[in-house]
């Protein structure tokens, strides 16, 4: 399967004829005995599709792999994959695929859902454009507690040409998709092959690079699954601006290293990633000298990552006017001009990206 050589589509959601789908949600737990149930049954029980379920379980402690046990005894098409000794959620995400039978593969966490009918509302999708490898909807956030009402009908679809997808997610520098709202066609991810070890953006490399492989296609007026944010989570620990600006950079490598490096575009896929990245980083740097941090860890860290991308950015006008600033904040550490209505016109910037990843699963 290739990208379609097209332009990106619109179009109203339609039934397509045929023999359900089968699809097979992959489950990663450690330590989530208390969620797993919730993550079971909401695979489980989806309407249309013909499910069948594969709980992960890396070596838990908390009792996570006697519930998964529980589960499948329960449920018939519910089967239970237990490490002996912990391995991470790539591999663990891995072990669980390649188990996998179905035409179709989702991804999800034990302490995520699937909303009513989200299966059903992705496989036609997929079943009426059979150039799409991956298709993704709006994710629902929430902390513990009552799960927010999801919108069960969808009103649209929207179709890209896999490598128009993937050239906006390298001009924005940035992943647009949660995991749990994604559905897969297994036989593209067999031949592009399996998540990266990436200790953060695992989940972003591979939904790129299914992107120059195959076409992308996205669910609106429906949420897809529901993600629980919790304190304890890998993301809420381990990431900062930097860490995360750094893991962005390795997710782009590992992508422009493997497969998708062989497709025409990927020269200029990269350059315009490795652009984003470097003015991503200068950009940190600006926000630190606005808030009078010009000398601190992050600042100089940001400009250090700057250079490492691109060694030539140091003769950018960029460059030139963030050296400008820097030394005005140093002789005039009480003068910031321009901090405030920089701070304002970033901030509606970034409204105005959530709100069109909310109506468009894009920025």
């Amino acid at each position: 399967m290739t990208p379609t050589t097209g332009k990106k589509i619109r179009t109203r959601p339609r039934n397509v004829a045929g023999e359900p789908a089968t699809v097979t949600v992959v489950i990663s737990c450690y330590n989530y005995g208390r969620y797993l149930p919730g993550a079971v049954l909401s695979a489980v029980n989806q309407d249309g599709v013909t499910v069948d379920v594969v709980v992960v379980d890396d070596a838990s402690t908390d009792g996570s792999l006697e519930v998964a046990r529980e589960l499948s005894s329960a449920h018939a098409n519910v089967r239970v994959l237990a490490h002996e000794t912990n391995r991470g959620v790539v591999e663990t995400f891995n072990d669980g695929a390649k188990l996998a039978k179905g035409e179709f593969l989702v991804r999800l966490d034990a302490d995520d859902l699937l909303t009513p009918g989200s299966l059903g509302r992705a496989v036609p999708v997929a079943r009426a454009h059979p150039s799409v490898g991956l298709v993704y909807g709006h994710p629902l956030h929430f902390s513990d507690g009552v799960l927010p009402r999801p919108r069960l009908s969808p009103s649209a679809w929207t179709i890209w040409p896999g490598r128009e997808w993937l050239l906006d997610r390298c001009r924005s520098g940035s992943n647009v998709i949660t995991s749990p709202e994604v559905l897969m066609r297994r036989s593209v991810l067999e031949r592009i092959g399996y998540q990266a070890p990436l200790k953060h953006t695992h989940d972003m490399e591979l939904w790129f690079r299914f992107s120059a492989f195959a076409d992308v296609a996205y669910i609106h007026g429906a949420d897809q699954a529901w993600h629980r944010e919790h304190s304890d989570s890998l993301s809420a620990r381990e990431v900062d601006v930097l860490v995360d600006l750094r893991e962005r950079r390795e997710a782009f490598d590992v992508l422009f290293d493997g497969p998708a490096g062989t497709v025409a575009e990927a020269g200029d896929l990269r350059r315009r990633a490795t652009r984003t990245l470097v003015n991503e980083a200068l950009k940190t740097a600006r926000n630190e000298l606005d808030r009078g941090a010009g000398t601190s860890v992050l600042y100089g860290c940001s400009l250090e990552l700057a250079r490492e991308l691109d060694p030539g950015v140091v003769h950018s006008t960029a460059w030139d006017r963030l050296a400008r600033r820097t030394d005005q904040a140093a002789r005039f550490p009480h003068l910031r001009g321009g901090a405030s209505a920089r701070r304002l016109t970033a901030r509606v910037r970034s409204e105005l990206q959530w709100w069109r990843w909310h109506r468009n699963g894009v920025y």
